[in-house]
């Protein structure tokens, strides 16, 4: 039974979708006014392991994470750079989708963008304004947050509190124009920009906040199963989502509320940020680093906890997945010569261990407890191997529970090419240099093949290759 930790609760609840066999979920996705970072990266693969987990159980997924495509930090970029705010958002959107497929991270069900929205983001803001829940000045639009009776239940904090905190942050010449401080923007009317839209307010442009509520019911429904996001957005995005869209249509927003945690830099767990000079990008990061290794570290804690990055780490994932390549070039290696038939008790080892796994993952996605049995069947897998006699049909079985359970952690490993002609023709050298005792050459060849990237092994089942 599938339990998830929901952030409104504060606990954990028995997972029933909507639907018995569909899960409807929303992810914010990034502003796309620069690369992505390993903290952005830490919340789409923490969600991509999810998602793949709940298709695993026999879900089908709706899948839906946007695009922020306009926004301040947007328009700041793009003057910069001295480019219009699409041809900013184009150029890091291509890259997003480059990097998160490097990252093995699957396609959304949809991506939608906030510019390809403003018509229904503004009859949204206009429901609102009907109901009483936002107000226009002076070309802007706001949020009455004290009007909605629930505002701050999400994050857990009191109203008073939060009004105290938005009066020390926000911009006195703001404050003035808002009925209360904690008074959130829907639309921007245009500050000399070059990006704005036509609306009932003058020109402008939408808030943040609005284009998720906008989006999410748009393409999933009022009500949807679960929305994801990190532990940053809990408040005030994720909470203004809440208010918007319930305010608007009268029915619960979302039913599971998933947020994953931090990602620290280092062994000494410094905080990411540019300011101490150890922000890293995936896109910068990939062209050093093995992309599926940086996939499995992130992927190897649960989504809830904050997650360390470090050389060291990263090390140890690369070293983890070799491992499990090496068991599954084994299974296959062994088809050769293995006799018809299955061993039926392997079998139920192995069946026992999918259904731990299954457990573990059951329990709020715990991957920790959930890779220690998949551990556990690829040691099983190694000392079946051991045998000098094996057969076939277990091979099959060990190596598809094997496949299933690291497609969950996006681990996908590539069948190995083929051999060019002149590297075939050196081991054929070297297998008759060894049959005619030529151990100097055949060691030789060895070396030779082991420059070019080759291991070759001897095994009582013959001889084998595999790549470094």
């Amino acid at each position: 039974m599938l339990t998830v930790y929901n952030t409104l609760t504060r606990q954990k609840e028995v997972f029933k979708p909507i639907q018995a066999d569909r899960v409807k979920m929303y992810v914010c996705g990034p502003t796309v006014y620069n690369y992505i970072h390993i903290g952005n990266a830490r919340s789409a693969i923490a969600f991509d392991t999810i998602r793949r987990y709940l298709e695993y159980r026999g879900y089908q997924v709706d899948y839906v994470s946007n695009f922020t495509d306009v926004d301040d930090k947007m328009i700041k970029a793009a003057n910069v750079e001295q480019i219009t705010v699409p041809e900013l958002a184009e150029r890091y959107i291509t890259a997003f989708k480059e990097d998160t497929q490097a990252l093995n991270i699957e396609t959304a069900t949809l991506n939608p963008r906030a510019t390809e929205n403003i018509p229904e983001i503004i009859a949204f803001i206009q429901d609102l304004i009907a109901k009483d829940y936002a107000y226009a000045v002076d070309g802007d639009v706001y949020y009455r947050a004290r009007k909605f009776k629930d505002y701050g239940h999400l994050a857990g904090q009191d109203i008073d509190q939060l009004e105290q905190g938005a009066s020390e942050h926000t911009a006195t010449e703001e404050t003035l124009r808002k009925e209360d401080p904690i008074d959130f923007a829907l639309w921007k009317s245009e500050k000399g920009t070059d990006i704005a839209w036509d609306s009932p307010w003058g020109k402008g442009r939408p808030g943040w906040h609005i284009e998720c509520s906008v989006m999410s019911t748009k393409y999933l429904g009022d009500t949807i199963d679960i929305h994801g996001g990190g532990q940053d957005l809990e408040f005030p995005h994720h909470e203004n989502e809440i208010a918007q869209s319930e305010a608007k249509t009268g029915k619960h927003f979302v039913n599971y509320w998933l947020h994953n945690g931090f990602v620290t830099v280092g062994d000494d767990d410094q905080k990411m940020s540019k300011s101490l000079g150890n922000f890293v990008t995936v896109h910068d990061l990939i062209q050093e680093v093995n992309p599926q290794a940086l996939r499995f570290l992130m992927s190897s804690t649960q989504y809830r906890r904050p997650i360390r990055y470090s050389e060291s780490l990263l090390a140890e994932a690369q070293t983890n997945l070799d491992r499990l390549k090496t068991t599954l070039d084994n299974l296959a290696f062994r088809q050769a010569t293995a006799e018809a038939g299955a061993d039926a008790d392997i079998a139920a080892q192995a069946a026992s261990l999918e259904d731990a796994f299954v457990t573990a993952m059951d329990d709020d996605f715990n991957v920790q407890n959930g890779l220690t049995e998949l551990y556990e069947l690829a040691k099983l897998s190694n000392q079946y191997l051991e045998r000098a006699t094996v057969q076939a049909g277990t091979l099959v079985d060990l190596t598809a529970r094997l496949t299933r359970l690291l497609a969950i952690f996006g681990v996908e490993f590539k069948a190995a090419q083929l051999l060019d002609a002149e590297v075939e023709s050196l081991i054929e050298e070297r297998k008759a240099a060894r049959a005619a005792k030529d151990f100097a050459r055949s060691d030789a060849i060895r070396d030779q093949l082991k420059e070019q990237g080759i291991i070759l092994e001897d095994t009582p089942q013959g001889m084998r290759w595999r790549r470094a």
